[in-house]
């Protein structure tokens, strides 16, 4: 496969039971074949969006030492700022050219939860930057249940299947800002070739040429959205639970050619997770005779911890 599949979610959500079986045909074909699709008709508004790139610049606009006060040690970077080169690709030294934050979880009624979760972090200087972050954490969110909705559809399990472990689950929305470049970098890009941990993460920003998926031919192909388009793929979570079924495809953000260099670039994905306490075990349904359980039983849990220690956000 050579291009990223499109699909619109108002086939899925529509009273057309014709429009909705063919969405949930070409998302499950797209994330067999390449783990990526291109996705409009989400529940994020033109406003919404614009208003969310203004205050993520505001934001890593702020004096760098205002930034990093915002930096919450102990916490493995879950909530708040991570300072520029500190996250690096499972299996790289090197740390990825980039500066995030994290807005987490907004639980409701679920005590244990909240105490498990770290709390959000709130910018004093941009009161508007944590209510517009919350905004879109919650239309993304939305989005994210009808598109794994329509996959347990694929997966012949109950459709509403994954409503219980998504609800208060411990997603993350990122918003990234990579700087200008300044000096040739050595061995760093903008972010590493790697494989994303949750079950689906839901991308803003895939707008200009940077990111690229790696295709079953190893071949790197460009991801490159339309305007009212979300990147959405498949993260090793969901790929392990599907036995491999749906793909986790590696992708990386490259660095721009040298007459860009003095340009910043800026994506948000929303990295959909579950509860902690889901079993993440191989699903009955994606085992077979040809295609034996390749996994371990796991928790979603046990396998985020182990892989932030991979990615040297947290310390054994």
């Amino acid at each position: 496969m050579t291009s990223i599949p499109s699909v619109d979610l108002n086939d899925f959500i529509s009273n057309d039971p014709n429009k909705k079986q063919q969405f949930v045909d070409a998302i499950g074909k797209a994330y067999e074949d390449i783990g990526f699709v291109a996705l409009r008709g989400h529940f994020l508004n033109d406003t919404l969006v614009e208003n969310l790139y203004k205050e993520v610049k505001r934001f890593f606009s702020l004096p760098t030492a205002t930034k990093q006060s915002y930096e919450i040690p102990g916490i493995g970077g879950q909530r708040g700022y991570v300072s520029f080169g500190k996250e690096s690709a499972k299996g790289k030294k090197e740390g990825d050219l980039k500066e995030f934050w994290h807005f987490g979880q907004y639980v409701e009624n679920n005590p244990k939860l909240e105490a498990e979760y770290p709390k959000n972090v709130i910018v004093s200087e941009l009161p508007e930057f944590n209510t517009i972050g919350k905004e879109t954490y919650k239309m993304l969110e939305k989005t994210a249940k009808y598109v794994l909705r329509a996959l347990a559809l694929h997966l012949d399990i109950e459709e509403t299947y994954f409503d219980e472990f998504i609800h208060n689950g411990n997603s993350i929305l990122r918003p990234i800002h990579y700087p200008p470049i300044t000096e040739e970098p050595k061995e760093a890009v903008r972010a590493a070739a790697h494989g994303d941990i949750n079950l689906i993460t839901l991308l803003m920003g895939a707008q200009g040429r940077g990111l690229q998926v790696q295709n079953h031919e190893g071949e790197w192909i460009d991801a490159i959205a339309q305007p009212d388009e979300l990147m959405i793929n498949v993260g090793d979570m969901l790929s392990r639970h599907t036995n491999n079924k749906l793909k986790s495809t590696i992708h990386r953000v490259i660095n721009p050619p040298k007459e860009l260099w003095g340009t910043s670039r800026y994506s948000i994905p929303f990295f959909m997770h579950p509860i902690s306490d889901m079993k993440l075990d191989v699903l009955e349904s994606c085992i077979d005779d040809d295609n034996p359980k390749a996994f371990d039983n796991i928790t979603a849990g046990e396998f985020l911890n182990e892989r932030l220690i991979e990615l040297g956000l947290i310390k054994k």
